[in-house]
């Protein structure tokens, strides 16, 4: 349990805010240490190299004053060279321009040769001035130059410790670490309680969201704090209607399928009691009954062969996909269908811009084009016309089925697919069909991984169009 929390902890918004904050806190405090330290650390040394220049330019001039280049046992400058040194704790050569070292402050090389290439610039009037950060040292050279001429008569070597500066650095960072680990902590505190802060809306939605896990509610949830916030919960009260749509369409379709079901076994019933309740019933008031049983146990059974075809796309039964010709499929479904449009003198057209062959399966897609040109037929006028276009291109192929019929009302248009639905919603009987079709057509559709359109207006007929694609794709 313990572990789970910690997980949900981890994986919490609450948690990846803190973070952002600490690393927005933390990061730039860390560059600005660093940018602290080794700007110390270059202005320190600039500092220390430009002091010794200027006190070993003075000593260069106490040198050639006191003809110390010809004569090095001038004790004064002896002892200021020394202290130099020791101020510095570094060590001071004094070469001539035979290249040979007159003092060490060392004592350890006077009196050799000192040929480097440090030097050899030097005389060349090219004096160079270095840092070694990795041995904590400065090295520079300075020319001892006569006072008059100008000429170079020798040459100063100074290596002088940066221990001083690097201890201050060590200082500043150990301070610095405890500034940062000060910052660490308040950063942490304030990150989790402005955490806390922030994820309150988002709380506020979650709470909203859990109220309704017992039941819908009239109103609709408000968290207008955040935008965030205003559209999580602007898409839930856009579910939320959805899901009060879907309710409400699935409490009519219970309701239009014990109405439709029941409607046959009442009429059969009032039928069968008409013919029990009568002695001696005449011959052709009896065949007249009956037929209008048979009839009635006709519509019942295609009632529950709908609901079983639309139980089956709802369970996206196995598609039997074969390369088929639609051009002869369209052939094929308005042939068996012209002799229905031909009782009230409606005619079927069949426009083909170009031959398109499709992988379908045929059984359902065949259902679904039927329903539609049916349909165009049921709600047409007499003597009107139903076409039906194909068209393709290299993904899709088209199929519309328009009418010169009545059109659909435009409050209507968004509901035609549901099952049941009626424009009509006196479930008149005078338009043979159980209401089932264009949601069966619209399943068989989407099973291609199609899509259906439809365009109306009132009094001007109606156009459905199909998209499917040519190459079906699991």
């Amino acid at each position: 349990m313990m572990e789970r929390k910690k997980t949900k902890f981890f994986k919490s918004l609450r948690f990846r805010i803190m973070v952002i904050l600490v690393i927005i806190g933390i990061v730039p405090s860390i560059l600005v240490e660093n940018g602290i330290v080794n700007s110390y650390e270059d202005r320190a040394v600039e500092v220390r190299r430009a002091t010794v220049k200027n006190q070993c330019d003075i000593l260069c001039n106490q040198l050639v004053k006191e003809g110390y280049m010809d004569n090095p046992d001038v004790n004064t400058i002896d002892s200021e060279l020394s202290m130099l040194s020791n101020l510095y704790s570094g060590r001071v050569l004094i070469i001539n321009r035979d290249f040979q070292i007159i003092k060490d402050t060392y004592d350890l090389d006077q009196g050799r040769l000192m040929i480097s290439e440090e030097v050899i610039n030097c005389f060349r009037g090219q004096e160079i001035s270095q840092y070694d950060d990795k041995n904590r040292y400065i090295e520079m050279t300075v020319s001892i130059r006569d006072l008059e001429t100008k000429e170079i008569q020798g040459v100063m070597l100074v290596s002088i410790s940066t221990e001083e500066i690097v201890a201050s650095i060590d200082i500043l960072k150990q301070k610095g670490m405890t500034m940062l680990a000060v910052i660490i902590v308040l950063v942490v505190l304030l990150g989790y309680i402005l955490a806390g802060i922030l994820m309150k809306p988002f709380a506020r939605v979650t709470r909203a969201i859990e109220d309704l896990t017992d039941g819908y509610l009239d109103e609709e949830i408000s968290v207008p704090d955040y935008t965030e916030t205003e559209l999580i919960t602007d898409a839930f009260n856009k579910m939320l209607g959805r899901v009060k749509s879907l309710d409400a369409s699935r409490q009519e379709f219970v309701s239009n399928v014990s109405h439709e079901l029941k409607t046959p076994l009442t009429s059969m019933k009032v039928l069968a009691d008409s013919l029990v309740g009568q002695e001696n019933v005449p011959i052709e008031l009896y065949q007249e009954f009956m037929q209008d049983i048979t009839d009635e146990i006709d519509r019942e059974n295609r009632i529950i062969t709908d609901l079983l075809s639309l139980v089956k796309l709802d369970k996206k039964a196995n598609l039997n996909i074969e390369l088929v010709n639609i051009n002869d499929l369209l052939e094929l479904i308005l042939k068996r269908l012209r002799p229905i449009g031909a009782k009230r003198n409606i005619d079927l057209i069949l426009d083909s811009f170009r031959p398109v062959h499709a992988e379908i399966d045929e059984t359902k897609l065949t259902l679904a084009i039927s329903n539609l040109v049916e349909n165009g037929i049921k709600y047409n006028v007499d003597g009107g016309w139903v076409r039906v276009s194909l068209n393709a291109d290299h993904k899709y192929f088209y199929v519309t089925v328009a009418d010169s019929g009545r059109g659909i009302p435009e409050d209507s248009i968004d509901h035609i697919f549901e099952r049941f639905y009626r424009v009509d919603k006196s479930h008149s009987t005078e338009i043979d069909g159980t209401g089932l079709g264009l949601a069966i057509t619209r399943s068989a559709i989407l099973m291609h991984h199609g899509a259906i359109k439809v365009y109306s207006k009132e009094g001007e007929g109606a156009t459905f169009s199909v998209r499917i694609p040519l190459v079906f794709n699991n």
